[in-house]
């Protein structure tokens, strides 16, 4: 099972206390292998009181927390039954993960990136590509870039090498 990211629909001015009710059932059930991270989405924003600039927090979703948990009967059961959680985001019971790229954005305006891959290839080292157009291909690779999860790979392919830019998640030691 895949973990993924659900929006839970809570009573509007409780999302922290809903988060930490979450968080206490989660330890108290022992559910901490399915239910990983709650999040209130939370922005910055400069407010100008009294003439003085003052940085607040503000909600980015009103009404709303996230939940990082492999979806299954009983963490569904944990998070459905918190108090102050209305239900899941989705149409009827079936709650519908977040995409990638919906969560990558959240993380991004709350000023949290997603964690960075692990990077367990060196400069030099001969990889395998597990996926995408050039699959089974067998490169060297050239250069590593940690901050786009990338990695450019020189593989042989017509008598001469093809630099490529592959995602780590592509790339296999051997």
């Amino acid at each position: 099972m895949k973990k993924n990211w659900y929006v839970v629909h809570t009573y509007s001015g409780y999302e922290n206390k809903v988060k930490a009710n979450l968080e206490k059932r989660v330890e108290s059930m022992g559910m901490q292998d399915k239910i990983f991270r709650v999040l209130v989405p939370m922005e910055e924003e400069f407010e100008i009181k009294d003439g003085k600039k003052k940085i607040v927090k503000k909600k980015v979703f009103p009404g709303y927390i996230l939940v990082e948990m492999i979806m299954g009967d009983d963490s569904w059961y944990v998070v459905r039954n918190t108090p102050g959680v209305t239900g899941f985001v989705g149409p009827g019971s079936k709650p519908i993960p977040l995409e990638p790229e919906e969560i990558s954005n959240i993380m991004k305006r709350m000023g949290m990136d997603q964690p960075k891959p692990k990077v367990t290839f060196e400069v030099g080292q001969s990889v395998r590509i597990i996926s995408g157009p050039f699959d089974n291909f067998v490169g060297v690779v050239e250069e590593i870039m940690p901050d786009k999860g990338k990695a450019r790979v020189l593989v042989s392919m017509f008598g001469r090498e093809t630099p490529l830019e592959l995602s780590f998640d592509q790339l296999e030691e051997i």
